[in-house]
């Protein structure tokens, strides 16, 4: 019997132990922290043989033939490195996926933003076609658990996330979709060039290749590179010199190759950039030969994704929206740039790394006052100071952030308060939903 070793006790983790020990493995479960909320679920999976160790950091052994990480463990951590060295083979959670669903078709979708609007929009249209297609990866089901149930999709919808990638050495898409490209996470990833490249293996092992030729990395840098792939523009066919986009607007209506496949006005969400999204699920929906009217069901049926541009509710004329999926200046700029000024700006929490310019211009352009949440509230006000902006207030919580909003925006007559962060949630939160979750349980107990 073979012995494996699972890092990290949360959703992916445990899907990974429960399909290596279906199939006869032996297998140990582990997390470094004590997590004692997870007493429950450590009783349940060593009653379905697999041993579980909380509190317990990852020591490489001769007795074991596998190790499977979960998405959030650093693939450079030393433990790993040691193992690599030592011979022991060591892969993600969403590699040991695919080597039990790699009969089926897949659709895996990357890049910094956009990639969970994508990812839900093209399992939605997929789904209104008929097939079996759950979004998985990054967002809803983690990846071991389709290949965990009875029946195994018609096509697996992945979101994947550099960390994914780059511990999924054999994984390869029949579509690859890379969404945008602007620096984040470089805590792990330390430039760009090595984030960009980690991205950029997912899509030379896919059969088809789909890019956004509005995002100016990506156009700038990859059109050679990827000279057989679909490019997408919500510019004319005739933007780009010498990159001919595939699907375009043109006339009001998504076209791919020049057929008129969807209305352009069809999916119900703010933003210009959800444009770009919509072509690229488009795209794919196209290659994999889905009907039109299919297509176009998928798209106008479809609800929008929680924590990004979420309307919440609306209270004496002021939309209160959730944006707290933008954990980086540059989903933070979009999601400003999406809305009416003037704006109530709830912003904070685990700073990262990164070019701040234009999400300071568009605050300037629109917001009245700025909102400072968490960790990064003092940073954000010396920023905020340093480019003449004056209007903003520490108020370090949630909870004082949406009643000042409220306030604030009666009295400075904005139309809008956003939850967009720009930072990541961990000062505060377990992880960014947690953070939607409770600005929206605000809004809706007080002004809904």
């Amino acid at each position: 019997m073979k012995n494996a070793h699972v890092i990290g006790l949360g959703k992916s983790g445990i899907a990974a132990a429960r399909l290596l020990r279906q199939h006869g493995w032996t297998v140990v479960l582990s997390d470094r922290h004590p997590a004692p909320h997870l007493g429950q679920a450590q009783l349940q999976l060593q009653q379905e043989g697999i041993t579980v160790l909380l509190d317990y950091s990852f020591v490489p052994d001769s007795g074991t033939d596998l190790v499977v990480v979960s998405p959030g463990v650093p693939w450079d951590a030393s433990p790993l490195v040691a193992a690599r060295a030592n011979g022991l083979e060591v892969i993600g959670e969403t590699e040991l996926a695919w080597r039990f669903l790699q009969d089926r078709p897949w659709i895996g979708i990357t890049g910094t933003n956009g990639k969970t609007t994508v990812t839900a929009l093209t399992a939605a249209i997929f789904q209104a076609a008929g097939y079996d297609a759950p979004a998985c990866g990054n967002i809803g089901h983690a990846t071991c658990e389709l290949a965990l149930q009875p029946t195994v999709p018609d096509w697996i919808v992945a979101e994947l996330s550099s960390y994914q990638i780059e511990a999924s050495a054999t994984l390869a898409p029949k579509i690859g979709i890379w969404t945008t490209l602007t620096p984040d996470h470089l805590q792990r990833h330390h430039t760009l060039e090595n984030y960009s490249q980690i991205k950029a293996t997912l899509l030379h092992r896919s059969d088809l290749a789909i890019l956004n030729g509005d995002d100016p990395y990506l156009r700038q840098h990859l059109a050679e590179t990827f000279p057989d792939a679909y490019w997408t523009s919500t510019q004319r066919k005739s933007a780009f010199p010498g990159l001919r986009p595939s699907t375009y607007i043109e006339d009001d209506w998504v076209k791919f190759e020049s057929l008129p496949i969807v209305p352009a006005t069809a999916l119900n969400m703010v933003g210009d950039h959800n444009q770009q999204n919509l072509l690229m699920a488009v795209t794919a929906a196209c290659l994999a030969d889905l009907p039109p009217e299919a297509i176009t069901a998928g798209v106008s049926q479809f609800p929008g994704v929680p924590h990004r541009l979420e309307h919440i509710c609306t209270w004496q004329g002021i939309d209160f929206i959730n944006d707290s999926k933008a954990t980086n200046y540059d989903a933070a700029e979009v999601g400003l740039r999406s809305v009416s000024a003037p704006v109530i700006l709830i912003a904070g929490g685990e700073a990262k790394a990164g070019d701040d310019t234009a999400w300071l211009q568009q605050i300037q352009a629109k917001a009245a006052t700025v909102l400072l949440i968490g960790a990064a509230a003092p940073q954000f006000a010396q920023r905020l100071d340093q480019v003449g902006y004056s209007h903003y207030e520490i108020v370090e919580t949630m909870d004082r952030a949406v009643r000042q909003g409220a306030a604030l925006a009666q009295t400075q007559e904005a139309s809008v308060v956003l939850l967009s962060p720009a930072c990541a949630s961990f000062d505060q939160y377990p992880n960014f939903e947690e953070r939607g979750n409770h600005f929206r349980q605000l809004c809706l107990s007080q002004f809904a």
